[in-house]
């Protein structure tokens, strides 16, 4: 019975995510009172490996252990495939909620590796323009010390014509 195996596999899912031993799984069936539970020796043949593909007794096996992990309401009055579908049908809603979960997760993530991204291009764009910036005040103290330097010669060059024109020298050789 394929429920069966499905059923199977999602209690031995349980007991790893909840690391549960087969001794705490007896205890919890005695702590909620079920009619029937199984023994130690039933419930390492169920958690054994490959175990999902033997046959079972749902009601005298299954259905225990399902009751305490799953945490299953199945009425005893349903008949067994009844209790299996509901026990799928159980274990498919959890799996929807893990997906759920799941796209939930890789949307924060994706989110938040946009967000990153944005956050180091924004941080590598203000960078490029603080080193414009710096480009342009440099470039235009250049130009000042240049236009300075332009300044002092171009008084240098004044101050030397006005020598050249007021030379004796010169004028004694003009006339």
């Amino acid at each position: 019975m394929t429920e069966t195996k499905d059923i199977i596999l999602k209690l031995k899912k349980v007991k790893e995510e909840k690391n549960l031993s087969l001794d705490k799984i007896l205890e919890l069936m005695q702590e909620h009172d079920y009619s029937s539970t199984v023994s130690k020796t039933t419930l390492s043949r169920v958690f054994r490996d490959g175990s999902e593909d033997q046959t079972f007794n749902y009601e005298g096996t299954i259905r225990p252990i399902a009751n305490v992990l799953l945490d299953l309401e199945i009425e005893s009055d349903d008949d067994i495939d009844t209790r299996a579908y509901k026990s799928i049908l159980k274990l498919k809603k959890e799996l929807i909620d893990d997906l759920e979960e799941r796209i939930r997760t890789v949307e924060s993530t994706e989110k938040a590796k946009y967000h990153d991204k944005l956050a180091a291009e924004t941080e590598k764009f203000q960078k490029d323009m603080e080193f414009v910036k710096n480009q342009i005040e440099l470039k235009d103290q250049r130009i000042d010390l240049l236009l300075a330097a332009n300044e002092r010669l171009s008084v240098m060059n004044n101050k030397m014509l006005e020598q050249f024109l007021s030379c004796p020298i010169k004028n004694k050789c003009e006339k």
